[in-house]
């Protein structure tokens, strides 16, 4: 499968909340925490916010670093969420919805101030969600 990126262009906002959430957890590498980022925002059912952002000042990480072994998956779970949002906004690209699905984690994960350990971290964002 092809990628659907070929490289994610993050601004200083979200430059600023990977730092936070490395140092807060100790997890060494960016694409690790932007995974993180990307399955906690995927999972809520609203669409992320589509705003413009500056990508000045910020990361590049490569699709091949941001997914890894797990290449297929991410791209098949975001194809599946645009094929899914597309109903709403036609012109919604993979590219787009990739981005706001990365500042919108790593908001929720930069969020909040008890997060200081890795276990803390795994104990606040892989909590069992309620089934509806």
């Amino acid at each position: 499968m092809k990628p659907p990126v070929d490289t994610i262009r993050l601004g200083k906002q979200s430059r600023d909340q990977l730092v936070k959430i490395k140092r807060n957890t100790g997890i060494e590498n960016w694409n690790i925490v932007c995974r993180w980022a990307f399955s906690v925002s995927i999972r809520e059912e609203t669409c992320p916010p589509l705003e413009k952002t500056s990508k000045e000042d910020g990361v590049e990480i490569t699709w091949k670093v941001f997914a890894g072994d797990q290449s297929e998956i991410f791209a098949t779970l975001l194809n599946v969420d645009l094929i899914r949002r597309k109903t709403k906004n036609a012109d919604l690209d993979a590219n787009e919805l990739l981005h706001a699905h990365l500042r919108r984690g790593l908001g929720f994960l930069a969020s909040g101030s008890d997060i200081r350990t890795i276990e803390a971290f795994l104990g606040k964002w892989l909590e069992i969600q309620p089934s509806s």
